[in-house]
């Protein structure tokens, strides 16, 4: 009969290959890029022409890709808020749909803010793109 260790097993420090070490530099290097480019971005978003926003989803890509902690605080905030998060989780693919999220962000703005006879996103786009 075998039985299971509940102990962890001890960690056997190897010295770092040169990759390996360059690597985890640029890793870091990222995530403090990350980290400058949220509170910039945010501060552009709050400014007239909001220029900041995609400066501060840039900050947030590199952020969530580069850290495990703050990865795990983004899903968390996912299942507490999906609406909100789904368009940062689009931007986060490999191959990011930039311009569907942006019109989509387009109309709920306009939805939001906009009174109804007044939008003119929605019909704007389907006299650009009609059927022939």
């Amino acid at each position: 009969m075998s039985h299971v260790s509940l102990r962890l097993p001890s960690l056997v420090l190897r010295p770092a290959s040169g990759q390996a070490v360059w690597r985890g530099i640029v890793r870091v290097a990222l995530l403090i890029l990350g980290w400058l480019l949220i509170p910039i971005g945010f501060v552009g978003a709050l400014l007239p022409g909001h220029l900041g926003v995609p400066v501060l989803v840039a900050g947030l890509i590199l952020v969530l890709r580069t850290s495990r902690p703050a990865r795990r605080q983004f899903i968390g905030l996912q299942r507490r808020h999906p609406k909100i998060v789904f368009p940062i989780r689009r931007l986060l693919r490999r191959e990011p749909e930039v311009f569907p999220v942006a019109w989509q962000q387009v109309l709920r703005l306009e939805r939001m803010v906009i009174p109804r006879r007044w939008r003119f996103a929605r019909g704007t786009r389907r006299r650009l793109f009609k059927r022939r």
